[in-house]
């Protein structure tokens, strides 16, 4: 429900890219990248064994022998989000996030999983100062893929073919034909994930619906305290209106004690 685009592509060196557009950014961030990085790098896994073991059974080889864990390529989660998270909100002036294994010792091992988080709502604050006329210079080929991948305004698309036509012409011209031939979209994602994502939704609906009914609890609690309140000045006002009337009896006694004298 959350999720404007999912598409799955094989880069030339063979590692593995999920790229995904959410409308909103979901709960959890973090662990949830985590559970589709590690699901991608396990079917890369699975589909090379199986690979290499059709070969050697083809040659009468030991699949054993063959397959080695070299032949796993990296993969690449990045996600993009047309609203992020609170997390995202304290770097406003940042808008691409990296993770990568890094070692504290310095050792350097070729593990595969890195992420990326691209809060576009960010983003789209440095995109509108590129647009304005006082501002104009050319975007760097950087802004110009996030661009590329992140709107489809006229303004902005013709501003990435003014500053980058050669790139950007020929990959606008297969948008073009990819959105009449959807056969070339995948889906590869297991159906627990797919569970996983409707239940964070929920969960996040829930939570909100949570925040509505306190702040409705919190708003009848106020509206009692303020009936009360009217209830102690219904109160005093009558009171006050009681004194008045004992202090009138009292002058008007006063008075006719003074004429008898």
């Amino acid at each position: 429900a959350l999720v404007i685009m999912d598409i799955i592509v094989e880069t030339a060196d063979g590692s593995i890219v999920n790229v995904e557009v959410q409308k909103i950014g979901y709960s959890f961030p973090g662990e949830r990248a985590s559970c589709y990085n590690a699901d991608l790098l396990l079917r890369q896994y699975q589909r090379v064994r199986r690979n290499v073991s059709e070969e050697a059974a083809r040659k009468g080889e030991n699949p054993d022998k063959k397959f080695s864990y070299r032949m796993i390529r990296p993969v690449y989660t990045i996600i993009f989000m047309e609203k992020s998270n609170m997390e995202f909100k304290n770097f406003m002036n940042d808008y691409i996030h990296t993770f990568v294994p890094t070692s504290d010792t310095g050792l350097k091992l070729n593990l595969l999983q890195n992420y990326i988080f691209v809060p576009l709502d960010i983003f789209r604050n440095h995109l509108d100062a590129l647009l304005r006329p006082a501002g104009k210079h050319p975007m760097t080929e950087k802004e110009a893929w996030l661009a590329f991948l992140s709107s489809d305004d006229p303004r902005v698309i013709l501003r990435i073919l003014e500053d980058y036509p050669g790139i950007f012409r020929p990959l606008y011209d297969r948008i073009c034909t990819m959105c009449q031939n959807t056969k070339e979209m995948m889906h590869m994602f297991s159906e627990e994930l797919s569970i996983l994502d409707k239940n964070t939704v929920m969960m996040m609906i829930e939570e909100q619906q949570e925040t509505i009914e306190q702040q409705k609890q919190e708003l009848s609690q106020q509206k009692q305290e303020l009936s009360k309140k009217d209830e102690t000045i219904g109160q005093q006002k009558q009171e006050l209106s009681q004194q008045k009337q004992e202090i009138e009896y009292l002058r008007r006694e006063l008075e006719k004690a003074l004429q008898k004298k």
